[in-house]
């Protein structure tokens, strides 16, 4: 299946949130989420949550990645099969510097979603 983008790449200076992105095929599904950082500052660090919702009114945080200070790509499994009713799915961040000095936290990064599918081990 090909990845769903929840977030395009972008480079952002403030906290913020994404857009809305319909699951479409995955409602209900165990996924893996992908985030890439590509630009970071030394004594920053960059918190990205993600918010699901059934309506587009009421939403409820599903997942977290744990805090990140460097570029790199990282990967957070999250199952949604006890929210069959979530179809919809939000991009979070927050960001902040170390020390509180300027310049302001400035952060590249992208995030993306598949189905997470298990892969059987066979007895050789």
């Amino acid at each position: 299946m090909t990845p769903v983008v929840l977030l395009p790449e972008r480079v952002v200076r403030d906290d913020g949130q994404g857009a809305e992105v319909a699951l479409d095929s995955m409602p209900g599904r165990r996924l893996l989420l992908t985030l890439g950082v590509t630009r970071i500052l030394e004594r920053e660090s960059l918190e990205v949550s993600i918010f699901g919702s059934r309506d587009r009114v009421n939403w409820q945080h599903v997942a977290a990645f744990p805090k990140k200070s460097y570029c790199g790509t990282y990967f957070l499994p999250v199952d949604l099969t006890p929210h069959p009713e979530m179809r919809h799915l939000r991009v979070h961040w927050t960001m902040s510097r170390w020390n509180q000095q300027k310049p302001k936290p400035i952060f590249g990064f992208h995030v993306a979603a598949e189905e997470l599918r298990a892969q059987a081990v066979g007895a050789a």
